[in-house]
């Protein structure tokens, strides 16, 4: 009587037994996948460490341009001595500071760290200036900003006094 009762297509013994080789072969499917992609190392591609600034002409004298803050993070002032690139990244931890045109100075949001235009810090808690970036005059006449070769500021003495090479005279 036992045998005439019919059974489903699979057993359970079937079942698990099935189950266990689908998780297996899954399992097996996914670190084949995981092995072949960690062959392809993931790269992160840089931007160039130079880029052209424009003319000297095109920046106005006893100002601060912007213009490449947010894609370069750079500041391009220009004095009557000449014209200076400033990386605008405090000294404190790192944070962007801004321009404040009417009050003339560079203020940290974070921290309250405060700079002059030259660089120099003069409150909060930064430890030092402003660093500055490497500014040359291209074959083509355009300033090239190098941000691979950052002049780094001590604490004592203007930024100006420190590294002299900073400054592009026009």
């Amino acid at each position: 009587m036992a045998d005439d009762i019919k059974r489903g297509i699979w057993s359970r013994r079937d079942f698990f037994t099935r189950l266990g080789w689908g998780c297996f072969g899954i399992f097996t499917g996914f670190s084949l996948l995981a092995f072949i992609r960690s062959a392809f190392p993931r790269v992160l591609f840089q931007p160039p460490a130079t880029f052209k600034a424009g003319f000297p002409s095109d920046y106005a004298v006893g100002e601060v341009s912007e213009k490449y803050k947010q894609e370069q993070r750079v500041w391009i002032v220009r004095e009557e001595e000449g014209i200076y690139a400033i990386f605008a990244k405090c000294t404190h931890l790192g944070c962007t500071p801004r321009w404040l045109a009417a009050e003339n100075k560079f203020k940290c949001p974070c921290h309250g760290s405060g700079f002059y235009k030259s660089g120099l810090n003069f409150e909060g808690p930064a430890p030092r200036p402003l660093d500055r970036l490497k500014v040359a005059v291209g074959e083509d006449g355009q300033l090239v900003v190098d941000k691979s070769k950052i002049l780094r500021m001590e604490a004592a003495g203007e930024p100006d006094d420190q590294h002299p090479e900073s400054i592009v005279k026009v």
